[in-house]
């Protein structure tokens, strides 16, 4: 009988209790950074620059100056949060939670998998190696790699601080419920021959025990994903927000009433197809989605969109390419983009 030597976890310090104290102050000074932003934004907008209330120009300059440090803010916090949590749940472990795991029972639990573990776009390829080299089936190797991206944990903050925990939800709902339906549905089609041969010929290298790590590590890994993160994509949160505040204060109601309103038949294929070459993080499209429900778009469509954008982009997709061949990728996006629309027609009808 062999006994496993159990690695000691850290304990906290002293140390460790200064640095929490310090979390906890800085956790307050961003709740009351969120929770000033509506009134310094109406203040700025109308009593500084002094632009006129309800003209188009003062409505789109109001909703720029909020959303824009409202959702660098919320971006931050989230991406700090996940980034602490991804100290404790790697890559290896979330493999090993899979391992053996059968059809269905096995994609529900990578779409839930997937929700926690966010992994970007420029992970699919190691990831998909490394869960096809654990023995886990293909078909709940795609319920984690659907569920990954489109149920976006910066989505669902932004969708709740937006819309409130209905909207949020069903967001949730229907990306777990895409992701394992198109899981298993591409599992049962039988396609490994179409996953490339060198995936199949490489040996799963034994991973080493996990990092024991302290809080002031973890909070400073996280610190280093914030700057990193947002640091890249803060541009594009300025650019969709300002595309955002245009549509909100400038396009005619009735526009985008008649394009992605329940009365055009055709508006959840259009918005699905519209998105899925497009390419952009959920902070990007999230106030996009914003200003197009305000102006009468309905919400299975514009969920349907941001679906179609954050779940099958355009880069993830070419990334792919080098370990799947094109007909499974034509079958993936094809699965999912049908399960995006079917999920945009159901909200629609019942919302």
């Amino acid at each position: 009988m062999t006994t496993e030597t159990i690695a000691p976890r850290p304990r906290v310090t002293r140390g460790d209790l200064g640095t929490l104290a310090k979390l906890a102050a800085a956790a307050l000074a961003w709740w009351a950074a969120y929770t000033a932003l509506p009134p310094v934004t109406q203040w700025l907008t109308y009593n500084v620059i002094g632009l006129a209330r309800g003209s188009h120009l003062g409505d789109s300059v109001a909703f720029f100056l909020y959303d824009v440090p409202k959702i660098l803010l919320l971006l931050s916090g989230m991406i700090f949060l996940i980034s602490i949590v991804r100290t404790f749940f790697s890559a290896e472990r979330t493999r090993a939670l899979l391992g053996g795991k059968r059809q269905g029972l096995g994609n529900v639990l990578a779409a839930m998998l997937g929700i926690v573990t966010p992994f970007c776009s420029c992970s699919a390829v190691p990831l998909f190696i490394g869960f096809v080299e654990s023995g886990i089936p293909l078909g709940v190797t795609f319920s984690f790699l659907i569920a990954a991206p489109t149920i976006n944990e910066v989505a669902v903050i932004m969708l709740y601080g937006l819309f409130g925990w209905r909207v949020a939800g069903l967001y949730i709902a229907s990306g777990l419920v895409i992701a394992t339906v198109a899981g298993i549905i591409i599992g049962r089609l039988r396609l490994e021959r179409y996953v490339e041969d060198f995936v199949w010929q490489l040996q799963m290298a034994e991973s080493g025990p996990g990092e024991q790590l302290t809080w002031p590590e973890r909070i400073g890994r996280a610190w280093e994903s914030v700057k990193e993160i947002v640091g890249k994509v803060w541009l594009y949160v300025v650019v969709g927000i300002a595309v955002g505040a245009a549509i909100h204060g400038f396009v005619p109601e009735s526009a985008l009433a008649g394009i992605m309103g329940k009365q055009a038949w055709w508006s959840v294929p259009a918005a699905v197809l519209l998105g899925i070459p497009l390419y952009s993080n959920a902070a990007g499209v999230i106030p996009i989605v914003s200003a197009l429900m305000e102006k009468g778009a309905s919400l299975g469509t514009v969920l349907a969109f941001m679906m179609s954008v954050v779940g099958l982009s355009l880069p993830e997709t070419i990334i792919l390419r080098r370990v799947l061949k094109p007909q499974l990728i034509a079958v993936f996006i094809g699965v999912v983009a049908l399960a995006i629309i079917i999920t945009g027609y159901l909200f629609n009808l019942v919302l």
